[in-house]
C-alpha cells in the first residue's frame, strides 16, 4: 500500500506545474493556406498539323539490261555518276547489230527501187505492199537489236548499281545498271484515316531529314491512294519534293509534317496540367471567386513547345493555377502570389 501511495504522488507531481497547477494540452497547429501562381487561359488559333515518319524514294528507278545474254563489249558509266537521259552506259557484242545494219542499208536501196517501179506501174500493188511490210519489219528488228546492244539511260539520274564488268558474259540474274531519278524525289506517307478528308492534292507539306540537320524542305501532295489499310487504319499519300540541288537521296529517313489548317482552342502552359497517378487523366485547378480552387479534368490536343492545346474542359478566359499544385485538393482555399 505504501508503494502505491508513493507512485500516485509522483504522477500527480509530474502533472502539475511548479506552482502546483495542471499544464494545458498543446494547441493544434493552424491550417496553412497554400501559395499558388495563376494565369488566364487564352483562346487562339492553333495550327493543326501532324508529323509522320517516311523514307525518301527515287521518282523513278530503271533496271537497264539487254533482252538476252551476250558479251559486254564496253562499260561507259560507274556507280555514283550522274547521267543524262539518252547517255551511253554500255555496249554489248555488236556482231548481230552490224550484220543487220548492212541488211537494212541494202533494204533501203531495194525499197526505193521497188517504190519507183510501183509508181511507174512496173510492180503490182500487192507485191509492193508485201515488200514494204517485210522492209518495215526488218527495220523494226534492227531498231530493237540496236536498243539492246547500245544501252542508253532512259532517264536522268544517278547510277546506283553496276553488276557486271567489261568482258563479262551478261546473264539475266541482275540488271547491268540501276539508274535512279532524284529530281524530283517522292515519299509515301501513312496518314491516319481520321484525316482522310483533310488531305488534298497539291497541298503543301514540309519535311526534314536526319542526314541534313537544320534544313527544312518543301513538298506537295502528288496523289492520294484510294484505299485505307484495315490493319493500321492509315492511307498512303504520295509527296513530291523538287530536290533541285540533289541533296535528298533515296533511303534517307524523313519526317513529313502535314498542316491541316487552324482551330480555335484554349491554350495553357504545360506546368498547369496535373496527371492523375495510375491513370491517363489530366486535370487543371481553376481559381474561383472565393479564392478556392476547383479540380477540372481536361482533354489535351497538340503540344507546342511549353504549351498544350485543350480540346475539352475549359471555355477560355478562366484563371488557372500554373504553379503550386502539389499542396492542393478540390475546394481548398489558396493564397495567390
Amino acid at each position: 500500500m505504501k508503494l502505491r501511495h508513493i507512485l500516485i504522488a509522483l504522477l500527480s507531481a509530474a502533472a502539475c506545474g511548479s506552482n502546483g497547477t495542471v499544464s494545458p494540452a498543446p494547441a493544434a497547429p493552424a491550417a496553412i493556406t497554400p501559395n499558388v501562381e495563376v494565369a488566364v487561359a487564352p483562346v487562339r488559333d492553333v495550327p493543326q498539323e501532324n508529323t509522320y515518319a517516311s523514307t525518301v524514294q527515287a521518282w523513278a528507278v530503271n533496271n537497264i539490261m539487254p533482252q538476252q545474254g551476250g558479251r559486254i563489249r564496253s562499260i561507259n558509266a560507274e556507280v555514283g555518276d550522274y547521267v543524262q537521259k539518252g547517255q551511253l552506259l554500255a555496249q554489248m557484242d555488236r556482231t548481230q547489230l552490224d550484220q543487220l545494219a548492212l541488211q537494212v542499208q541494202n533494204d533501203d536501196l531495194e525499197y526505193e527501187r521497188l517504190k519507183s517501179l510501183y509508181e511507174q506501174g512496173g510492180v503490182s500493188q500487192s507485191d509492193f505492199q508485201t515488200a514494204e511490210l517485210g522492209y518495215k519489219m526488218r527495220k523494226s528488228n534492227y531498231a530493237n537489236v540496236k536498243e539492246n546492244t547500245i544501252l542508253r539511260s532512259p532517264i536522268t539520274g544517278f547510277v546506283s548499281a553496276r553488276n557486271f564488268d567489261k568482258g563479262d558474259m551478261f546473264s539475266m540474274t541482275a540488271p547491268l545498271f540501276v539508274v535512279q531519278q532524284v529530281v524530283p524525289v517522292k515519299l509515301l506517307v501513312g496518314v491516319s484515316e481520321s484525316e482522310y478528308t483533310q488531305v488534298k492534292k497539291g497541298q503543301k507539306v514540309t519535311l526534314t531529314v536526319d542526314a541534313i540537320p537544320g534544313r527544312e524542305f518543301t513538298g506537295k501532295v502528288e496523289r492520294l491512294y484510294p484505299t485505307i489499310d484495315a490493319a493500321t487504319h492509315t492511307f498512303k499519300v504520295e509527296v513530291s519534293v523538287q530536290n533541285a540541288d540533289k541533296v535528298l537521296r533515296p533511303g534517307m529517313y524523313a519526317r513529313v509534317t502535314v498542316n491541316f489548317g487552324t482551330r480555335r482552342s484554349v491554350v495553357v502552359p504545360d506546368t498547369a496540367l496535373v496527371k492523375q497517378e495510375g491513370t491517363g487523366t489530366r486535370f487543371i485547378y481553376v481559381l474561383q471567386a472565393d479564392t478556392t480552387v476547383r479540380y477540372l479534368p481536361v482533354q489535351v490536343g497538340r503540344h507546342m513547345g511549353g504549351e498544350y492545346e485543350l480540346t475539352e474542359g475549359l471555355q477560355g478566359g478562366e484563371t488557372i493555377v500554373v504553379k503550386g499544385q502539389a499542396a492542393l485538393k478540390d475546394g481548398i482555399k489558396v493564397n495567390v502570389l
